[in-house]
C-alpha cells in the first residue's frame, strides 16, 4: 500500500531530484522575475553610492562650515571700538 505523500521541491523519498519537473529545476531553468532582481540590486548599488558619497559630503560641509565659523570669530575681522578713546 502506498501513501499519497509527496516530498518537498520535487525530491525522491531518498532526497534525490525526481526527473520530473521539480521546483529547483524550474526555478534554475526559468527567468520570470529577472528584471525585478535586476531593479532590486540596481537600486541597491545606488542608494550604497548614495550614502558613501554623502558622508563625504557632510564631512566636507561641516569642515567649510567650522572654518567660517572660526573665521568669524576671530578678533582679526572685528574691529572693538576702545571706550577710553572717546572725548
Amino acid at each position: 500500500m502506498r501513501l499519497g505523500l509527496r516530498w518537498p521541491f520535487g525530491c525522491s523519498h531518498d532526497g534525490l531530484m525526481s526527473e520530473g519537473n521539480g521546483l529547483v529545476r524550474r526555478w534554475l531553468r526559468e527567468e520570470h522575475g529577472q528584471d525585478l532582481i535586476e531593479y532590486a540590486l540596481l537600486c541597491g548599488a545606488i542608494g550604497f553610492a548614495g550614502t558613501v558619497a554623502f558622508s563625504f559630503i557632510s564631512t566636507a560641509m561641516h569642515d567649510t562650515y567650522e572654518s567660517w565659523d572660526t573665521a568669524v570669530q576671530d578678533d582679526v575681522l572685528v574691529e572693538v571700538p576702545d571706550p577710553a578713546s572717546e572725548p
